[in-house]
């Protein structure tokens, strides 16, 4: 019997936050704008399935599309640091999502459009994520406006579409660095500020990525949350945030059995730290990973983000051997996203060959 070193079990957790999070999204796609009486005026027991969405079963919407564009753009920069020696990640996640926009049919501003060739790399190449799937305003408005790589977006927009992406941040950047710092707060926080400008959209990014990054290291989730709790305490500006976490703990100690009405104590999931709260509740309170994704897209809100966080948390927390295999089979660019989860195992483990792999990931 093979029994999983710790190489084994890491890779299971990145490949289960990537297949976890496309898993939950795919579950909430169809009910996304539904309410919660809708949902059970039709499903009396709730979505327990996938249902057809954009023409298909198990399709993925925006979330998952821009969570591969934000690994793309992990790697690129890790490509760009060792082969060039300098890099700014922000600005090479930047690029990643300037490229996601011309995917949905947006001709950029950006600097790079007027360049030859543009855009490059492997994962543009895949027509498949060249769909429509109900992007965030936000997210289309701020990378449409972009001008300069890694600047900064001119909005006080705090939704969701800044954290339902980041978590590859968190599946390759450590948890802590020198002086107290956190690399991967710190790069989750500039992946978000380049479409929202609210500081709790910008802290919350910070925070998934970070959340994630002590997962991947084997942290049970309630320590990884009371890990990053300590550290929020000593980051300007993350009230919003740390009072939408405490609440969702607080929701979790009380038992009773976890319900959608529940859920809806903690907000929609409409904005960022929302998001956040619903996402841990569900996670926190899940006896399986097919019971927390369900109970997180069965409610009034935005149900395919809510339901791509808790599939990310589960899938990293749990591995992705806990995904139910009809989900996985059904599941639309599941072979996109097994491609980006073993590049970025590769990365993380620093058993990516740059040289060679600079056509498919070109370092800027």
């Amino acid at each position: 019997m093979h029994v999983m070193d710790q190489n084994d079990r890491t890779a299971a957790r990145v490949k289960g936050c990537l297949l976890g999070g496309a898993v939950g999204d795919a579950l909430g796609a169809p009910v996304e704008f539904f309410s919660l009486a809708n949902i059970r005026r039709r499903w009396r027991e709730g979505i327990a399935d996938y249902l057809e969405a954009y023409g298909r079963v198990g399709a993925i919407t925006d979330d998952t599309q821009m969570t591969l564009f934000t690994a793309e753009g992990v790697v690129r920069a890790y490509v760009r640091q060792v082969e060039r020696g300098i890099c700014s990640p922000r600005a090479v996640i930047h690029h990643a999502y300037v490229r996601w926009l011309v995917t949905q049919g947006v001709k950029p501003r950006a600097e790079v459009a007027a360049m030859e060739p543009w855009p490059d790399g492997w994962l543009i190449g895949e027509r498949r994520l060249w769909a429509r799937r109900a992007p965030g305003k936000t997210c289309l408005t701020a990378l449409a406006e972009t001008v300069t790589l890694g600047e900064a977006a001119r909005n006080d927009s705090k939704g969701c579409g800044t954290i339902m992406r980041v978590a590859p941040v968190g599946l390759v950047c450590q948890p802590r660095g020198d002086e107290g710092r956190s690399p991967a707060y710190e790069l989750g926080a500039d992946a978000s500020v380049v479409t929202h400008g609210h500081p709790a959209a910008i802290v919350a990014g910070g925070s998934f990525a970070l959340l994630i990054a002590f997962l991947v290291e084997g942290l049970e989730l309630r320590r990884a949350v009371d890990a990053l709790m300590a550290f929020l305490a000593h980051v300007a500006g993350s009230d919003v945030v740390t009072r939408a976490l405490g609440g969702a703990l607080k929701l979790a100690d009380e038992g009773g059995d976890p319900t959608a009405e529940a859920v809806e104590r903690l907000g929609g999931g409409w904005v960022a730290e929302e998001a956040l709260a619903i996402a841990l509740y569900c996670a926190l309170r899940a006896e399986s990973f097919e019971h927390g994704v369900c109970l997180a897209v069965n409610h009034s809100g935005d149900s395919d983000s809510t339901g791509s966080l808790t599939g990310q948390l589960l899938g990293t927390a749990w591995g992705h051997e806990v995904i139910p295999a009809r989900w996985l089979a059904d599941l639309e660019l599941r072979d996109v996203i097994g491609r980006v989860a073993d590049d970025l195992v590769a990365v993380r483990s620093e058993r990516f060959d740059t040289a060679t792999e600079w056509s498919r990931y070109p370092g800027w």
